[in-house]
């Protein structure tokens, strides 16, 4: 087997790129894992209870999300590696969101999950990248990215109620947090290759 050095050097997609190809592959991942909110979340809180249906969540975030934004990574992280910085990433980002909602609850509490669980991601993200200097950028693109989407989301959910309005609501919210992941993706390989 040889080593194919133009793998490793074959450059990230535009930030355009990255922002629609995230945006609209992550809005398929969200609308996924949300069917399973709207139409099966009695029954796996009966059967998973309430810590066994958010890992069952978080791991289909992992397992569809690093699927679809593993093409967007070139380098040292492209798949399968990918799976393991954004199993890292997204479990981090939904440790803070969780520990922060079911600790303060309400708009305070998902104010503060949005800040937390968008700096924790943007951390794992910049540390995997070697772009810890654009931390407060990427955090500060991540927190914007998930509030509009998880924000403009609920405000349709709580408009259109179940099943129409959850539905929307996973959309609106994985076109918006995959644009923001799909643009610091992007910023964080090509802050890594100015540096490098």
């Amino acid at each position: 087997m040889t080593y194919n050095s133009s793998v490793d050097t074959k450059a990230p997609p535009s930030l355009s790129q990255a922002i629609t190809k995230g945006g609209l592959g992550f809005a398929v991942v969200s609308l996924c894992v949300f069917a399973t909110v709207t139409f099966a979340e009695r029954w796996m809180y009966m059967h998973l209870g309430l810590a066994g249906s958010y890992l069952t969540w978080i791991a289909l975030f992992i397992l569809l999300g690093g699927a679809v934004l593993g093409s967007l990574v070139v380098g040292r992280w492209r798949l399968p590696k990918f799976y393991l910085l954004f199993g890292l990433a997204f479990f981090a980002y939904a440790l803070g969101w969780v520990t922060a909602y079911f600790t303060l609850h309400r708009a305070l509490g998902e104010w503060v999950g949005s800040l937390a669980g968008s700096i924790l991601m943007a951390l794992v993200l910049a540390a995997g990248f070697g772009a810890a200097r654009s931390t407060p950028k990427l955090a500060a693109i991540l927190f914007v990215a998930n509030s509009v989407g998880y924000f403009a989301g609920a405000a349709v959910f709580d408009y259109l109620g179940r099943p129409t309005g959850m539905l929307i609501f996973g959309g609106i919210y994985g076109l918006c947090l995959g644009a923001g992941i799909g643009a610091v993706l992007q910023l964080a390989q090509a802050g890594r290759a100015a540096t490098s």
